[in-house]
């Protein structure tokens, strides 16, 4: 029952945030063209500004552990890499091919992993998690870019990919933040405490826009691929991955952010991404809705079962 009320306190709040975008929109309170210019101020500003905020917070030296880091990068490289051989074979639309390997392969890591991994772990047990943070982050953007431009029209042309992964807002903040960690220069205190309250807007903001966006009733046509989608996501990989894991020896702190990467939810930025690079936007808000939805169940479900069995 606690893990159950712990996942419903985690995702209630985003729902409320999502219903509210809902109810604006139906309003008239936020119109189509409102939401299209919010959604790309969210992608080129707050977004790259709370990604370049979370990776510049941790503090690598403290928590570095490559068996992890190898595992995690080689999970998301290897199933973002299947779905794309796969998720062709049963969808013949390049727009919504792009969103469906992204919803695949990409968590709420953020959102979820915090204070999943806070109630289970600690505080004093964060240290894994934090560097989870500051590696699937960044490389979830980096792999969705590269997804949605061999996905963006007909044909794929390699210049291209590199060029929109080259321009990207949140690959740029990535890149930025990890330099400040490599060189360990620090910004100055009123900077930071800048950062942090302009970024704090970007995750409501994303899912209120989402929520303008959403029509409950195009769920019955995209019943097809919020299927494959949210399968892949919520059961697929952690039912594949969290196994390994185990097998390899992981256990408690080290274990817990490795499973919440696998089980949480499709990300809510990926429906602003998919929507500024020529996506099924509507299909992506669709699957950050339903997948957040249904993770009350299955993320009760994996905590249960691994609880139950003594792995943390």
């Amino acid at each position: 029952m606690d893990n159950l009320i712990l996942s419903i306190n985690v995702v209630l709040p985003l729902f409320i945030q999502i219903i509210l975008g809902n109810v604006l929109g139906r309003l008239n309170l936020i119109d189509a063209d409102t939401n299209k210019k919010l959604n790309k101020l969210v992608f080129r500003c707050f977004l790259p500004l709370l990604l370049f905020r979370n990776i510049y917070r941790v503090d690598l030296s403290q928590v570095f552990n490559a068996r992890l880091i190898a595992l995690t990068m080689a999970t998301l490289i290897t199933y973002c890499a299947a779905l794309c051989l796969i998720v062709p074979l049963f969808e013949k639309d390049n727009r919504k091919r792009g969103v469906i390997v992204q919803a695949g392969f990409r968590s709420n890591f953020v959102l979820f992993g915090m204070p999943l991994a806070l109630s289970i772990v600690g505080e004093e047990n964060m240290g894994p998690t934090s560097l989870l943070v500051a590696i699937v982050v960044p490389s979830v953007n980096i792999l969705s870019v590269i997804v949605l431009e061999l996905f963006r029209g007909q044909s794929v042309k390699i210049g291209a990919v590199l060029k929109g992964i080259a321009k990207n807002p949140l690959v740029i903040a990535a890149l930025i933040a990890l330099f400040f960690q490599i060189t360990g220069i620090k910004l100055p205190q009123v900077a930071e405490e800048a950062i942090g309250d302009i970024s704090g807007v970007a995750t409501p903001l994303s899912l209120i826009v989402l929520g303008a966006e959403i029509r409950f009733e195009d769920a019955r046509k995209y019943l097809k691929q919020l299927s494959a989608g949210m399968f892949c996501k919520l059961i697929l990989e952690p039912a594949v991955f969290i196994p390994i894991a185990v097998w390899m020896g992981f256990r408690g702190a080290e274990l817990v952010p490795f499973i919440i990467m696998c089980a949480s939810p499709t990300a809510v930025s990926s429906y602003t991404m998919a929507e500024q690079m020529g996506a099924d936007g509507k299909l992506a808000s669709q699957f950050v809705f339903y997948s957040t939805a249904f993770s009350i169940v299955t993320i009760f479900c994996i905590v249960f079962i691994t609880k139950s069995l003594g792995l943390f």
